[in-house]
């Protein structure tokens, strides 16, 4: 189809065009990246790569980027605003920032939590301590040492890949410890009920890294849960008349989301930062993405506040404009429109990308439950065991997670007769992506090890780290993103059935 004289001279036309044509080429073009389900997915051919996780995208996301950037704003707008007010809807937040990256989402919730517009006794101080778990992704400690305080590292479960929680305790210092700051590893909720039951008995925040696990959920009792404050279900989710059930990242006072591609849905570049109840958390975290001014108008609107010449702050005269008025050390961290438009339509999408990694999880499991004697496998945060027939058991605390994986974690035992190096060189002779569990132990990491030559009090760790240590020396993971497929899944299996089997023969 070509373009007529007259439509070309009609920018709507045009842009329908344009549009058309997007359309069709991502149709032809991307068709490796559909979701697996999808019936125009590319099939996958046997010997190709299996990457551990990646975008999963159609046409929808191809176009709705393309007509943003033919609006050209760029810069977050409309497209921005939307997708903030739909995540935390979805969620059942107050408000949804988006920044750039899921790191950056990690600065911003801890910087909010130093400003000087908090209480003082809650306000994170230069040397104040924050509570982290020592396995995970720097990028969830970082911002703890570069706003001045300290992150006290606890050792992590190497079952669940989560925080040891009966370890809180001994790490908490009155009137030093401010905070607890720690992710969801892999998708697996850590245990809510014990930290939040800390949090409270020490007046404590607790920003929950939400990265690896936008659509999981854990639910409790609602006594134990109305104990703790909270009595409403997320939007979406019931557990029955005598239970709670959250999503994840709405339990604590703020928490964080990445959408680099691996993450339950993708903006490229990108995350958020949610204010669960506060207001004012809000407005402070907006301030510290948008360069730490203390105008909150939106980018283009001026004087929301009807004083713009009115403010008298710091040792600046009276009626300095209030846009260029800074009560915080903030940065630029927000994101662009266009990413923001792809945003929204994988938002659309997340319900059956929940689904595909939890339905993942389950063939993966299935499909390698015959190597117990070697491998030791994740089980969720409060289960005890798992069967093919019967699925998961639980402990007695009452307290359930649902997992939408971010990936399959698997642990050589220690009396297995090859390691986990061995395993992850045969997965990548077989082109199948794996990953450790991040940085292991971070504290064996150069940044750290460097930072505690230098400024030994900088960080603190509870402990030997025994288990942290044991996750960094035997863990790695195979993805379980929607766009593995059935032949995906089934060739993964087979190399790891086929490598076991035969180390333990030989």
């Amino acid at each position: 189809m070509t373009t007529s004289p007259a439509s070309m001279s009609d920018p709507a036309a045009l842009r329908q065009e344009i549009l058309r044509l997007t359309r069709e080429y991502s149709r032809q073009v991307h068709a490796p990246f559909r979701p697996a389900a999808d019936h125009d997915r590319q099939p996958w051919q046997e010997g190709s790569t299996i990457p551990y996780a990646g975008r999963v995208f159609t046409e929808d996301e191809v176009e709705a980027a393309v007509a943003s950037t033919l609006d050209f704003w760029l810069t977050l707008g409309k497209e921005g605003e939307a997708f903030q007010q739909e995540l935390a809807a979805f969620l059942g937040v107050r408000h949804s920032l988006l920044v750039n990256s899921g790191s950056s989402a990690n600065l911003i919730a801890i910087s909010a939590l130093t400003s000087p517009k908090l209480p003082d006794d809650r306000r994170i101080k230069l040397g104040d301590e924050v509570i982290t778990v020592a396995a995970g992704f720097p990028t969830t400690v970082a911002p703890i040492v570069q706003v001045g305080a300290v992150p006290v590292f606890i050792d992590a479960d190497p079952i669940t890949g989560n925080v040891r929680c009966e370890q809180l305790e001994e790490a908490y210092r009155s009137g030093k410890t401010k905070a607890v700051m720690m992710a969801h590893a892999l998708g697996n909720p850590f245990d809510l009920a014990a930290t939040l039951a800390f949090c409270q008995k020490h007046n404590l925040w607790l920003v929950e890294d939400n990265c690896d696990a936008l659509g999981c959920s854990y639910s409790m009792p609602k006594q134990l849960a109305e104990s703790l404050g909270f009595s409403e279900n997320s939007p979406g989710l019931d557990d029955g008349p005598d239970r709670v059930v959250r999503w994840t990242g709405t339990w604590g006072d703020i928490s964080t989301q990445s959408f680099y591609p691996p993450h339950h849905l993708t903006m490229g570049e990108g995350g958020a930062v949610n204010i669960v109840r506060d207001q004012k958390l809000k407005v402070i975290a907006e301030s510290f993405r948008d360069w730490g001014r203390d105008c909150w108008c939106p980018s283009g609107i001026d004087n929301t506040c009807n004083k713009r010449f009115d403010w008298q702050l710091g040792e600046l005269p009276k009626g300095y404009d209030h846009k260029y008025t800074y009560s915080h050390l903030g940065f630029n961290l927000k994101p662009l429109d266009p990413q923001a438009a792809i945003g929204r339509v994988q938002l659309k999408r997340l319900p059956e990308f929940i689904e595909a990694r939890k339905q993942n999880w389950e063939i993966l499991r299935e499909g390698l439950s015959a190597q117990e004697n070697s491998l030791e496998f994740a089980l969720p945060t409060h289960a005890k065991a798992w069967d093919s027939e019967q699925g998961f058991s639980w402990d007695e605390t009452g307290c359930r997670t649902d997992c939408s994986w971010f990936g399959f974690k698997i642990a050589v035992k220690p009396g297995a007769s090859f390691t986990r190096t061995e395993l992850a060189q045969e997965l990548d002779r077989n082109m199948i992506g794996n990953r450790m569990l991040f940085g292991g132990n971070l504290v064996r990491q150069p940044a750290f090890v460097q930072l505690k030559q230098d400024r030994p009090e900088a960080m603190r760790v509870v402990g030997k780290l025994v288990d942290s240590d044991q996750i960094m020396n035997n863990t790695l993971f195979l993805g379980t993103y929607p766009g593995l497929t059935q032949e995906m899944l089934q060739a993964e299996i087979d190399v790891i059935n086929a490598f076991v089997s035969g180390q333990e023969d030989g």
